[in-house]
């Protein structure tokens, strides 16, 4: 046999047609290069003293850990929609097996919007939608038909002349109308809300703001309103409408017991054409005195089972104990001032005994009715008046002057100054918009 070839060593070139190999010398491999740098030590990191005052200290936790039963526990619970009022509710056996919790307020209309406004996209609802959503804006097509006419001179000539083609839409100051009206229609929920106008003062016009703010309210929203003439001494609330009855709050204790419905209790008030109630106070000044707290919460009750709003009409004594219960189930108070100097520093101290006797939050968002058909008026700085009471209450409303208000006899609302009307309304709304719309 042929002896085998001889590899050749290091350095030797390999054979033809071999790969060379490449051998890396002894010095190549037991040498290691190291570079040792001395740097200073990192000082310590410090904590901002705002995050360790919030910082949660590390703990150990034992995965296996059971707490004892005196010691407090979380439970987990699911929360879901509850279901409509009228449909069939839980039982407390399967609220009690699912750990189901209902969320109160869903059996309301207001509960279903997202569910009304997924549907308007074609979107189905798992729950089923009370009657109330079916509204005419949802249900009907806008088109030349359905769709209302535009109020204004110039909007209804060009809307009848093409045929009921061209509709401009309201003009301004109709859509500044419907916007008052829409806040004078701010709907509340959880019983009724009573305003008191008072003042100090007599011979300010307290009877008068009574009476617009009241017409104003009845005249825009829909469900009943009522003024009480709780003035001990002899007020005049009544003679502002048309007598309908010569029944007072009189009447209404005595007959408190016998009143079981609207019907019985509406015979005992005047009505105007603005639907405004007006419950009198007693003629004979002898008996006058004796309405006291407890016949004002009586009438206070009643009133409550049939209306939405009450207004009282509050006498000058507001020491009196009628005052007492009259703040005690007030919501929001309104106080009337004169255009005189002292006519207006009355009705600050009315505000200083108010936040001196615990109600500041009334004050605070009280609204001030500046009658300004009082006698000097021309003579003082209405707009210091204003700037003064409007660091101590939430708004207020200049009252103008008005022949037929000067006249101190019955107000016709359709025959008011359009200014006066205005003013009125705009009272209104900044009293409602000062009243809760929910209370449990």
């Amino acid at each position: 046999m042929a002896d085998k070839p001889e590899e050749p060593e290091h350095g030797d070139l390999a054979p033809r047609g071999a790969e060379p190999t490449f051998r890396p010398s002894p010095l190549e491999v037991d040498t290691k290069l190291s570079i040792a740098v001395d740097l200073p030590p990192a000082p310590p990191q410090e904590v901002p003293e705002d995050e360790a005052a919030v910082a949660i200290d590390e703990v150990p936790v034992d995965p296996g850990f059971v707490p004892s039963p005196t010691e407090p526990t979380t439970t987990s619970v699911a929360i879901v929609a509850s279901r409509l009022a009228t449909g069939p509710t839980p039982t407390q056996d399967t609220a009690a097996g699912d750990g189901v919790v209902p969320l109160p307020g869903h059996d309301s209309p207001d509960a279903f919007a997202q569910s009304r406004r997924d549907r308007l996209r074609g979107e189905h609802s798992p729950q089923p939608e009370p009657a109330a959503m079916l509204t005419a804006d949802r249900l009907l097509e806008v088109n030349r038909k359905t769709r209302p006419g535009p109020e204004g001179p110039w909007q209804r000539f060009v809307y009848h002349t093409t045929f009921r083609t061209v509709n401009l839409g309201d003009s301004a100051k109709v859509r500044a109308r419907k916007e008052l009206d829409h806040r004078i229609q701010k709907q509340f929920e959880g019983g009724t809300r009573f305003v008191p106008v008072l003042t100090r003062k007599g011979g300010v016009g307290k009877t008068t703001v009574t009476t617009l703010l009241g017409m104003a309210l009845a005249d825009a929203r829909e469900d009943r309103i009522i003024a009480v003439d709780a003035n001990p001494d002899r007020g005049t609330l009544s003679e502002r409408v048309p007598k309908q009855t010569r029944a007072t709050v009189r009447d209404v204790v005595h007959k408190a017991a016998s009143i079981g419905g609207f019907t019985d209790f509406s015979a005992l008030v005047s009505r105007d054409e603005t639907r405004l109630d007006i419950l009198a106070s007693d003629t004979d000044p002898l008996l006058s005195e004796a309405f006291d707290e407890n016949d004002y919460n009586v009438v206070a009750d009643l009133a409550a089972r049939f209306y939405s709003i009450v207004l009282t009409d509050c006498g000058t004594g507001i020491v009196h104990s009628v005052m007492r219960a009259t703040l005690q189930r007030a919501d929001e108070i309104v106080i009337v001032s004169g255009g005189s100097v002292d006519e207006a520093r009355l009705a600050s101290e009315t505000l200083t005994w108010l936040e001196a006797n615990g109600y500041t939050d009334l004050v605070r968002n009280a609204v001030v009715a500046l009658n300004t058909a009082t006698h000097a008026t021309n003579l003082v700085k209405l707009e210091e008046i204003e700037s003064h009471f409007r660091s101590r209450v939430r708004e207020i409303v200049r009252i103008p002057y008005d022949p037929q208000l000067a006249a101190g006899s019955v107000v016709n609302w359709k025959d008011l100054k359009p200014l006066t009307k205005l003013s009125a309304r705009a009272l209104a709304a900044l009293v409602v918009e000062g009243l809760p719309a929910e209370r449990p």
